[in-house]
């Protein structure tokens, strides 16, 4: 297998990817838009792994209660932990206040503004 992609299908694609990159630092790669700005297709390169976005073209979606994407830092990860939260929380449904858990020093889980369910930890 050579690799594994992420794909959000989401509505204000523009706006979601804009979100990201400020949350996650990342680069846009394989651009490919629609007439009015938002995406057919988008990846971000977030620490060599690739998210996807592209306009949802489904009438009805289902927010936040099938998939969750789970980011792990890893060490000296919590200065990215907490600049993702600062960002995604806007509008969002917090599921879990930053803070530690079981297994993590420091997580948060909340649903985004674009209906995408997130889990980021160390």
């Amino acid at each position: 297998m050579k690799d594994i992609v992420l794909q959000a299908y989401v509505r204000k694609s523009d706006k979601a990817v804009e979100m990201y990159q400020r949350a996650f630092g990342s680069e846009l790669e394989n651009i490919h838009k629609n007439d009015d700005g938002t995406f057919i297709h988008v990846e971000l390169n977030i620490k060599g792994y690739t998210l996807a976005v592209s306009e949802t073209f489904f009438k009805e979606t289902i927010t936040g209660n099938t998939m969750q994407f789970i980011f792990r830092f890893g060490e000296n990860g919590e200065a990215a932990v907490k600049k993702a939260y600062e960002v995604l929380k806007d509008e969002a449904r917090i599921l879990y206040e930053m803070g530690p858990c079981d297994w993590s020093p420091l997580m948060f889980g909340l649903i985004d503004k674009f209906g995408i369910n997130w889990c980021i930890a160390i």
